[in-house]
């Protein structure tokens, strides 16, 4: 995304200052950035800090630019005009085409899809007039990205807190590239490692991080897809705009919010590091370490193949397999077996890395068939989880 132009544009919220490291990480990741700031928005930030962060120019009023006509040029240059935050009354002007001052008036001119961030106080947002005015910008094909909920500082719990700024770098980079191309498709994905207990203290799990299935759930919800995280342990929070996540300790939770949930979906992405076996009896109490060096296993539930022998004709079901050799022959078996649309294969010495590196098997369209299967198709992808999600959901929607 090097060079891309983003516009960020600052509105006179508490939460101003949370878009100077928004600003930083823009810079950080390649971007070309300009910022322009509501005569509010100064009243929280020194303008001079995002010049010094983004080494570009900053703008605040219509008349004392050295550009005569500064509106239409910004609304022309940037790629993708960022509203963050975004107080009520700057949603409020976007949606009615109010212009009194630099940043409405370049609304007004700008022709690509904004993001808008919200952040304001729970009454605020939930107001009818403003959740009206959100809906106005949606119809228009602008792009909102749902506040988080916490704490605000007004003191208030609820709606209306300004989202991390990863989750709007991660919605920069989607909107750029994709848009909401995914809207109306329900889609479920398991993420994460499951926890099999021994007694009250102790576990069989592995190694799984959940990172690869978190960034597929974040690339399909920010696309417009309607997603279902079913997830064991992660190490990072799921996305706060999911339609819905669940935290499933053991093999036999999943299986149950898996198999209560996969008839309504349209793609099923099974990423999570489900454990093969289970104690065969959990103890109430703490095993002395005399007793609990020998253990009794047995199998836990197949998701996968259960998902592979009910799924619909219309239904896409996408596995996943963590290998330390012979990759694609192994693949193809779980594929097979497992009666799979897609399988997207990673070397473990390389999971839970930021940058990795997945070979993708599938009846995929326009790539060279596999020596191994004249009947099936396969490509190596690489680049960071959220890189690799957008790619693998690019080849699903090909099935």
């Amino acid at each position: 995304m090097a060079k891309k132009r983003i516009l960020l544009c600052v509105t006179g919220g508490i939460a101003a200052y949370k878009a100077i490291d928004l600003a930083s990480q823009l810079y950080k990741y390649g971007y070309e950035v300009k910022c322009v700031f509501t005569e509010n928005a100064l009243r929280f930030v020194q303008a001079t800090s995002f010049a010094a962060i983004t080494h570009n120019t900053i703008h605040q009023g219509l008349f004392d630019d050295p550009d005569p006509i500064v509106h239409i040029s910004l609304a022309d240059w940037a790629d993708l005009v960022v509203i963050a935050p975004a107080t009520a009354n700057i949603i409020a002007k976007a949606a009615h085409g109010i212009g009194d001052d630099l940043l409405s008036t370049l609304l007004i001119a700008h022709t690509k899809p904004l993001l808008v961030v919200p952040a304001m106080n729970v009454h605020m947002f939930v107001s009818a007039a403003n959740q009206a005015n959100l809906q106005t910008l949606k119809d228009r094909k602008h792009h909102i990205l749902q506040p988080s909920t916490g704490m605000l500082a007004c003191g208030y719990t609820g709606e209306g807190k300004y989202p991390p700024n990863e989750e709007i770098v991660a919605a920069i980079e989607t909107y750029l590239s994709y848009g909401e191309d995914l809207a109306g498709k329900k889609v479920m994905v398991t993420a994460g490692a499951t926890l099999e207990a021994i007694d009250p203290m102790r576990f069989i799990s592995n190694r799984s991080s959940g990172k690869m299935g978190l960034a597929l759930a974040r690339a399909l919800a920010l696309r417009g897809a309607e997603v279902y995280l079913i997830h064991g342990h992660i190490e990072a929070p799921p996305p706060h705009y999911l339609e819905e996540a669940v935290y499933t300790e053991s093999a036999d939770e999943m299986y149950a919010a898996v198999m209560s949930r996969f008839a309504n979906m349209d793609w099923i992405i099974k990423c999570a590091a489900v454990a093969d076996y289970k104690p065969e009896h959990i103890s109430n109490t703490k095993l002395p370490k005399t007793e609990s060096n020998s253990l009794k296993l047995v199998a836990t539930p197949d998701i996968l193949q259960e998902l592979g022998n009910k799924k619909q004709p219309q239904q896409k079901l996408i596995g996943f397999a963590a290998q330390t050799d012979d990759l694609i022959n192994k693949g193809l078996d779980k594929l097979k077996r497992k009666k799979l649309d897609m399988i997207c294969i990673n070397n473990i010495s390389v999971a839970g890395a930021d940058v990795s590196e997945i070979t993708v098997i599938g009846k995929l369209p326009e790539i060279p068939m596999l020596p191994e299967n004249k009947k099936l198709n396969g490509i190596t992808i690489k680049g960071s989880k959220l890189v690799l999600a957008h790619e693998i959901i690019d080849w699903v929607k090909t099935l």
